[in-house]
């Protein structure tokens, strides 16, 4: 006769525990503790069960200089943005996990990039535990896709999709998503700790074996972090994340971890009625509407990965009616902005004890390189004293806490992109100009210290 034990299985890490806690004593999170319900088979059964358990690949030991070293063939998604951050393209046999906010297009995405990979002949299998095969249609029709090789399955029990894999020996094949996939000889629910782990255990087995490359989709939490045990990030060989505000029509995606490329490459979507357009070149999209002339503007240079990026940096100074000014920051670090802005005031004599202090980064872009930390002090202080910096000048530079301007890395890159979309004059480090060649027609301004480059340019 078999048993029933009740667990308490953390959401955030997985910690078991029989009985219920307040404070996951794993990780610290409160109130994640969630009731499993585990049967315990009989002594007879488990035997059973041992028996008829799947065995090992039954691999031999090699000796690492005999392993081929073929280089792994990608094959392109049909997306410039997308190949970028996967390193090239798609890797046999990967297992690739998508995540985002609901409605920031990710299912979109992969059905369009499941009607390339099909139409350049390859055999396509979409999975979907969400919706119904009728639903999948109507989106199907209105981002105009038809292909022959693509298969579509509505199902949620992973079971019937491993027969379906055996029956159909697809090339690709999308997870729509993992939280809804379950394996029916667990008793816990779809979505729980435990069957997020061992689907995500049966999906990565199937496509080592068989070299069928997996698409997940996963669905985040409140705080942003992808549904289910921390162990599924791992597990996967590419974890992608969608950032943006879905009411906007522009999408990032960026890659947090990648076995096959870089993990610093940022693809950048336009979403419109015809499904998700990748975007050539952002810095002239996110510079198209810029304010010229006006004070608190000024052009950053950044880089994300190996693409150097034009992004407007906007401040505000105006005079506070509060004791405690406020300091109001849209993507940009906080704790950085409000150490900057204690550097302006110490080392270059701008007064903001007085002035509450609004910083954004046009586009919603999240910026987080030092570079970025003369543009920023620039842009405060040319609102601070109502000036307006040239419109066709880029800064960039990163600020220490006695006021000098550092040497920032791949400088040569940055001021080719500047130099191509008409920006002509640049504030950068002293430091740099050692060892670094100027392209032709660019004149640049080299400061050693923040004082001196407000002189500059204000």
């Amino acid at each position: 006769m078999a048993k029933i034990k009740t667990t308490y299985v953390c959401s955030g890490c997985g910690y078991e525990t029989a009985r219920w806690l307040g404070k996951c004593p794993s990780c610290g999170s409160w109130n994640t503790m969630e009731e499993t319900v585990q049967q315990q088979e009989s002594s007879i059964a488990a035997a059973e069960k041992k028996q008829k358990q799947r065995p090992g690949q039954g691999g031999e030991a090699m000796l690492l200089r005999d392993i081929p070293d073929d280089a792994q063939i990608r094959v392109s998604t049909g997306m410039q943005e997308l190949d970028r951050v996967l390193g090239g393209g798609i890797v046999e046999g990967a297992l690739m996990l998508v995540g985002g906010d609901p409605g920031i297009g990710k299912s979109t995405l992969l059905l369009q990039v499941s009607a390339h990979l099909a139409a350049s002949g390859s055999k396509v299998l979409y999975v979907s535990g969400e919706e119904s095969a009728r639903q999948i249609k109507l989106r199907a029709l209105r981002l105009n896709i038809s292909a022959d090789n693509l298969y579509i399955l509505a199902e949620n029990a992973l079971d019937e999709v491993e027969k379906k894999l055996e029956a159909l020996s697809p090339d690709y094949m999308v997870i729509d998503s993992i939280q809804t996939m379950y394996r029916p000889d667990m008793v816990s629910a779809p979505g729980s700790v435990s069957q997020v782990r061992e689907s995500a255990a049966l999906l990565m087995r199937l496509a080592k074996q068989t070299g069928c490359a997996i698409f997940l989709v996963g669905h985040v939490t409140k705080e942003g972090a992808l549904a289910g045990p921390r162990v599924l990030e791992h597990m996967v060989d590419v974890v992608l994340y969608f950032e943006g505000d879905r009411q906007h029509q522009y999408r990032l995606l960026r890659a947090v971890k990648n076995r096959y490329g870089s993990v610093n490459e940022l693809g950048v979507f336009q979403m419109m009625d015809r499904g998700m357009l990748p975007v050539e070149n952002p810095s002239e999209m996110l510079l198209s509407q810029r304010a010229l002339g006006a004070s608190g503007s000024v052009v950053f240079c950044g880089l994300e990965g190996s693409r150097p990026m034009l992004v407007d940096l906007q401040a505000l100074a105006v005079q506070s009616s509060f004791a405690a000014p406020r300091r109001t920051v849209n993507g940009v670090d906080q704790g950085r902005v409000a150490l900057l802005l204690a550097v302006l005031d110490k080392r270059a004599g701008q007064p903001l004890f007085n002035q509450d202090v609004y910083i954004n980064v046009a586009g919603g872009l999240e910026l987080t390189e030092p570079a970025l930390d003369l543009a920023l002090c620039v842009a405060v202080a040319s609102s601070l004293q109502n000036k307006a910096v040239m419109n066709n000048c880029a800064i960039m530079g990163e600020v220490g806490l006695a006021g000098e301007v550092r040497a920032i890395s791949q400088l040569e890159r940055r001021l080719s992109e500047c130099m191509r979309l008409g920006f002509d004059h640049a504030v950068i480090p002293k430091e740099n100009l050692r060892g670094v060649t100027i392209p032709e027609g660019m004149k640049t301004h080299a400061v050693d210290t923040l004082a001196q480059a407000l002189a500059v340019l204000l």
